[in-house]
């Protein structure tokens, strides 16, 4: 099964919220670094999804186009 966007999202939520809370430098940017991270595969995510739909969206229409056999 495939993570979601949000799923994605959420986890960048998560590291944005530890950066705040980090005492230590490298820690921060260890979190900054991987909220980049989650924030790449949503984006990724949303991109494969409005391709998805889109590419169904031809299919359906190239569909119709053709004539019926019956």
């Amino acid at each position: 099964m495939a993570a979601s966007a949000q799923f994605y999202l959420d986890q960048a939520k998560i590291c944005e919220k530890a950066a705040k809370a980090a005492s230590l430098d490298n820690q921060r940017e260890t979190f900054l670094r991987s909220r980049a991270a989650w924030i790449a595969l949503a984006n990724r995510e949303l991109k494969i999804q409005a391709e998805r739909v889109k590419r169904d969206q031809e299919r359906l229409e190239a569909q119709q186009k053709e004539p019926s056999d019956v």
